[in-house]
């Protein structure tokens, strides 16, 4: 965890904790070491620092190539680890840069839905995290973020359930085609749906 994501923690912790009452559920089936990639829904610009003051490790993240053109903002978000991704495009060097994250055993964050949700009801998975599980076979771990209502509010409680981690080949990623991307995606997202169901009892 580099000085800079472990003070804005530190910081954020106590505020999020004051204004969302978050909970987490499951915070076991995040390793102390090795490579995953974690796949998360997307409510809000608030999810990236949920999860962050949520996890004990550093998430890395890719982050849609709007917000680094703000020269000041944008390096502050890639001092955090996050580095862009021009979305709708086949963006080979996100790829890459994804695939280094995973290379040095860290967490590789995407939003599987790739933007986000305006209603807080699920889109359609995307399937950049299943590519880069079958390429690098790095298991995939679903997260669901579930606030009251299914939209932030202030004061109003928001829980974070993280499952457990699924491999390439539970995922059914074997040969590497499109439709089992697809699928694979599909699997991922469903995970995160129990996981919304069983917080919003």
């Amino acid at each position: 965890m580099n000085p800079l994501y472990f003070i804005g923690r530190i910081i954020l912790w106590p505020i999020y904790k004051l204004m969302f009452f978050f909970k987490v559920n499951g915070r076991e089936n995040i390793p102390k070491n090795g490579a995953y990639i974690i796949c998360s829904n997307h409510l809000s610009n608030h999810d990236p620092i949920m999860l962050g003051v949520s996890l004990r490790r550093q998430i890395y993240y890719m982050a849609k190539a709007e917000l680094f053109k703000n020269p000041i903002g944008g390096q502050v978000i890639r001092w955090l680890g996050a580095f862009p991704v021009n979305r709708g495009a086949g963006d080979g060097k996100a790829i890459n840069e994804a695939e280094e994250v995973v290379k040095k055993g860290r967490l590789l964050g995407i939003f599987i839905e790739g933007t986000r949700s305006k209603t807080g009801e699920f889109l359609r998975p995307k399937s950049g995290a299943a590519i880069i599980a079958h390429q690098m076979d790095v298991p995939v771990i679903p997260i669901c973020i579930t606030p009251k209502n299914k939209q932030y509010r202030i004061f109003q409680r928001v829980t974070v359930s993280i499952g457990k981690p699924m491999t390439p080949q539970e995922l059914g990623l074997n040969k590497g085609t499109p439709e089992e991307f697809r699928n694979a995606s599909r699997t991922v997202m469903n995970e995160i749906k129990k996981m919304r169901e069983n917080d919003l009892k």
